[in-house]
């Protein structure tokens, strides 16, 4: 037991809060600045490729198009969800964000968006292999008991 007045818990929530506010109301103008110089993920080289660099936003984009990607991206960080309580949890836990995710029914308004989409996160340790197989299995057992 720690003499300390506060529990791990407590330093989680400060750093979840304080996370979460570093990523209010972002700046417009940085959100463009941050752009600049900046690859466009989907056009980035093969990884074979060494050293080539591909296209930045400012570089394929006038600068009409360069203001609207710009002010969707605003958006997205404002509309983007309160995750900080479980970044903040994973990282206590040592565990990484995957890209593996499970999507469940349709939303009745808009058939574009999942109902239910589950994140995962795995040890650094395991395998690519065996992340895969939890994700196809686990994805089989609840659409097995839907």
């Amino acid at each position: 037991m720690s003499n300390l007045p506060y529990t791990d818990d407590d330093l989680r929530y400060e750093a979840a809060r304080q996370l979460f506010g570093s990523q209010e109301d972002p700046d417009f103008m940085g959100v463009g600045e941050q752009m600049q110089d900046t690859e466009i993920q989907s056009m980035l080289p093969p990884a074979e490729a060494d050293g080539a660099e591909g296209p930045h936003w400012d570089e394929v984009l006038d600068e009409d198009q360069f203001d609207e990607a710009q002010q969707k991206i605003h958006d997205l960080i404002n509309g983007a969800a309160d995750v900080s309580q479980w970044a903040v949890n994973l990282g206590a836990d040592g565990l990484q964000p995957d890209a593996h995710t499970i999507q469940l029914g349709e939303d009745p308004g808009d058939g574009d968006r999942p109902r239910v989409r589950m994140h995962f996160a795995f040890h650094p340790d395991m395998p690519d292999a065996d992340r895969d197989h939890f994700v196809m299995a686990l994805s089989k057992v609840v659409l097995r008991n839907l």
